[in-house]
């Protein structure tokens, strides 16, 4: 086991990743951030509270996006669904979603398929806190990115998040 970043990197990481996402979007106009549930929502949440910082919170419309049920790769298991929370629309806004490791890609499809049921964004542009670049299985490529590295298909990501697992780091696995 090997730690990718540990608790002040991601506090770092979080900090450079929102200060991109405002440099694209001064005061976020027009802009809003999807977390991806259940696991981008740890790192949305990161996100949102850092950017509340630099600009009025008022202009941070954040929203929660389940995928469950649009899955293509867990048809066969019961699911229990998490909550979608977007209450606003996303009709020609610039969304900003947020998941916390980009694999294969699939996640990111289901998501891009979820988010059309809420209207048509203008752009949606990904923030990932890690890419693994070498196992796509869809043309998907972040826009912002924590820390990119290079896996083998057997080795695991793991993001461990103060909220739900009392300490807070990404290892290798």
């Amino acid at each position: 086991m090997k730690t990718i970043l540990s608790e002040q990197q991601i506090a770092l990481t979080v900090k450079r990743l929102a200060h991109q996402v405002l440099e694209n979007h001064l005061q976020l106009k027009d802009t809003v951030i999807i977390g991806i549930q259940p696991r981008g929502v740890f790192l949305s949440d990161k996100i949102v509270d850092e950017l509340k910082q630099i600009v009025p919170p008022s202009s941070v419309q954040y929203g929660k996006l389940d995928i469950t049920f649009y899955r293509d790769d867990i048809r066969k298991e019961l699911h229990v669904a998490n909550k979608t929370e977007i209450p606003f629309s996303i009709e020609n806004k610039n969304v900003v979603l947020v998941d916390d490791v980009l694999w294969t890609g699939r996640t990111i499809r289901s998501a891009l398929d979820a988010l059309l049921d809420f209207g048509r964004p203008a752009k949606v542009e990904l923030c990932v806190l890690i890419d693994r670049r070498f196992s796509r299985e869809f043309p998907i490529q972040p826009d912002y990115v924590g820390r990119a590295i290079d896996t083998i298909v057997s080795q695991k990501v793991k993001v461990f998040w103060q909220e739900r697992d009392d300490k807070e780091c990404v290892d290798l696995i």
